[in-house]
Formats: structure tokens, C-alpha cells, sequence
């Protein structure tokens, strides 16, 4: 077991730290893919319209390519984790199912380090395309850490492991409720959260 100081936050990736559906949809587009209008689901087979073996196969050479080490911060993501880390000592721990893909990897390390700094993040674990997080959370159990999840089905595993999961808020998930999951819109609200 890992030995939980009050200050480790456990994130997601994409949909949390960096806007990996604005970059991803970009990439579609350039690949001769449109979302059906008005569609707002966390399955990325029903928005495109495609099989979910389809949408995987296009995922994963997403999530294998260059793109990976250019993704935007999510929001005010920068300003609030770097204010976590710098002003209250906060360290993160991301887990995110992107790809085993070892490059793939290196990519998101760059991408998460150009954007929060070299120190923010002690760890990013690289899970594969879509993977499931129980193993990769197990080592937090009943350790309370926050846990910042844009999947709601993710956000429900940390509370059954004894976690605080907050949900980051996106169109499809704006109907979502769970009386033990806070929501949020912006890292601003999980910075005033730890205060």
C-alpha cells in the first residue's frame, strides 16, 4: 500500500486536466468524421455514429499519435493545479487510460509537464485505451485522497474505495447525480475545496 499524505490528488487525464475531446474531435474532423448534431454522451460511438469497435480503433490511433503531447489545458486547469501544488502543497498522481504505447506515454509526461511544471505531478500512470481504473486505484483504498474523475461510472469506483470523488462537469454529465459525488465546472472550485 502507498502511504497517503493529506495533500495527494488523484486525477484523470482527459476531461480533467487537458481538453482532449477538443483536440480529438479536430482530429476526426480532419479524418472525414462530424458528430451528429445536438448528441452529448460520454460514448463517443453514438455521438460519431459508429460501432463501438469503430470508435475504439480511431481512439486508439488518437491516443497513440503525436496530438498527444499538444493538448490544451482543460479550462482553468493550469492556474488551479499550479496554485494546489505552489501555495498548499499538493502533489497529483495521474491515472489515465490512454494507451500502453511506452511513446505514448512519454508524450503524455510532456504534455502534463509543459503544462503544470516539472514538480506537480509525482507520478502519471498509463493505463491502456479505455481501461478499466480498480487495479490502478487499489493502491489508494480507503485513503480519502480526492479523486477527480470526468466518467461518472470512474467517479462511482473511487466512493466504493473509500475515496472523495468529484466529478468534472461536461455537457454529458450535466444530468448526472450521485449523493456522494460533488460536481464541478472549473478547478477553481476543487482549489476553494481544499482551503
Amino acid at each position: 500500500m502507498i502511504e497517503i499524505d493529506k495533500k495527494l490528488v488523484l486525477v484523470d487525464c482527459d476531461g480533467v486536466l487537458v481538453d482532449w475531446l477538443y483536440t480529438f474531435n479536430n482530429w476526426m474532423k480532419e479524418h472525414g468524421y462530424h458528430p451528429i448534431a445536438g448528441v452529448n454522451e460520454y460514448d463517443l460511438g453514438v455521438v460519431y455514429g459508429l460501432s463501438k469497435a469503430e470508435m475504439y480503433k480511431h481512439i486508439k490511433v488518437f491516443n497513440e499519435s503525436a496530438a498527444i503531447c499538444c493538448i490544451p489545458p482543460l479550462r482553468d486547469a493550469v492556474k488551479y493545479v499550479k496554485k494546489m501544488h505552489e501555495e498548499l502543497g499538493c502533489v497529483f498522481h495521474c491515472i489515465t487510460s490512454l494507451s500502453l504505447n511506452q511513446y505514448s506515454g512519454v508524450l503524455r509526461n510532456q504534455n502534463i509537464e509543459s503544462l503544470f511544471g516539472k514538480t506537480a505531478f509525482e507520478k502519471v500512470i498509463c493505463l491502456d485505451t479505455g481501461a478499466d481504473k480498480d487495479d490502478a486505484l487499489m493502491p489508494y483504498l480507503d485513503s480519502g485522497c480526492l479523486w477527480v474523475e470526468d466518467k461518472p461510472e470512474n467517479a462511482e469506483l473511487g466512493i466504493r474505495l473509500g475515496l472523495t470523488s468529484v466529478l468534472m462537469e461536461h455537457k454529458f454529465t450535466e444530468e448526472y447525480s450521485h449523493p456522494d459525488i460533488q460536481k464541478v465546472k472549473t478547478w477553481k472550485e476543487i482549489y476553494e475545496m481544499m482551503l
